[in-house]
């Protein structure tokens, strides 16, 4: 396997290494609700775990057995008091990734190299902290027909992602075609992990935006404070129930940053996979993570595994917003560095802000 470039510098007590929505009338229309439910019992979609968007239902179907989260709709989530809240108002942490000008994580920098503003004013730094902590993380692996020449390849990059990470991470599976399927729950065995992975298959169309929401959801089963997504995808979105922007709005009130390995064809045929780059290229952004783009399959490995490191050498600020105020408004966040003399240009990716909770 190809080793990734790597830099290390010396200076003092510092060292910085730079390395993913009438009577007659009233008994035709029981009828016709009896009808549907009658249909839906045997509808195999409404075994996926993602029901229609809005829906209160519980999804259910998950291969270990276990029940998978409730999705509810985006607009459900500011009407219920402290739905959306991940951040606890009195503490804001902000996981923090630093690269060079070559696209290299940089670590060994300190708190007093950064500046955090919440909604334009600056805040004090209350904790700060550059520790390998654990992670929960879910991975989405597309499944649709377009990825069958790329599969071995991406179900090595996961394993090598996975087997680099800490050995105290979680991991959950959710692979994805015309619907997304739980493959493996929460665990932290790789064995396991590997084992399910040899047994799935490509087919059928894409359900991207499906996959994403659902799993945001099942991430609030994880145990680690950290939280984050890998998106192992070929393509746009053509086949999901939850719209664009149902998704980017549960992306923005969820405290999980997404990274994207993206396959991309050159020669994308259909709007929706014209468009796929983009899309995830943005929503990684917003979450503070970041997408990869793949020009050659054999590199999937050495990407899954920067991925892991980056995970592994983040900086995470601490600060009590000045604005205490359980509102339920989005406040933008923006992270600022002044580095030490010496340092090239550097680049900070951090989550662009959170949701107040109401309560």
């Amino acid at each position: 396997m190809r080793t990734l470039p790597t830099q290390r510098v010396n200076r003092g007590r510092r060292n910085w290494f730079c390395g993913a929505r009438g009577t007659a009338s009233f008994c035709l229309l029981a009828g016709l609700l009896c009808a549907l439910s009658a249909f839906s019992q045997d509808d195999p979609l409404n075994k996926a775990h993602v029901p229609a968007p809005g829906s209160a239902t519980p999804a259910t179907g998950a291969p270990s057995g276990a029940e998978a989260p409730p999705l509810t709709g985006p607009a459900a989530l500011h009407a219920r008091p402290g739905a959306m809240l991940r951040m606890n108002v009195d503490m804001v942490l902000v996981p923090i990734t630093v690269t060079d000008p070559m696209n290299r994580l940089v670590t060994g920098l300190e708190q007093e190299d950064f500046k955090v503003y919440e909604n334009g004013g600056e805040q004090k730094i209350r904790t700060f902290a550059n520790e390998d902590a654990p992670v929960s993380i879910g991975i989405i692996f597309d499944l649709s027909g377009s990825m069958s020449t790329k599969l071995t390849r991406a179900r090595a990059s996961i394993v090598q992602f996975i087997k680099t990470a800490n050995p105290e991470d979680e991991f959950f599976v959710v692979g994805f075609n015309d619907r997304p399927e739980l493959i493996e729950d929460f665990t932290s065995s790789v064995d396991d992990i590997q084992s399910r992975l040899a047994t799935v298959r490509s087919g059928h169309r894409t359900a991207l935006l499906d996959a994403i929401y659902y799993s945001l959801m099942k991430m609030k089963e994880a145990r680690h404070e950290r939280k984050a997504l890998l998106v192992v995808s070929d393509g746009g979105d053509n086949r999901s129930r939850y719209t664009e922007g149902e998704v980017r709005a549960q992306v923005r009130e969820s405290a999980v940053e997404i990274y994207s390995i993206g396959i991309f064809d050159p020669y994308a045929a259909t709007p929706e996979e014209r468009t796929g780059p983009a899309l995830l290229n943005e929503i990684s952004e917003e979450t503070g993570g970041r997408m990869y783009r793949v020009d050659d399959v054999s590199e999937m490995g050495d990407i899954a595994e920067k991925i892991s490191t980056e995970l592994r050498n983040q900086y995470v600020i601490g600060y009590t917003p000045g604005n205490l105020t359980r509102d339920g408004k989005w406040r933008k966040v923006k992270v600022k560095l002044n580095p030490p003399p010496g340092l090239p240009a550097l680049t900070v990716h951090a989550r662009t802000g959170y949701y107040a909770p109401l309560q």
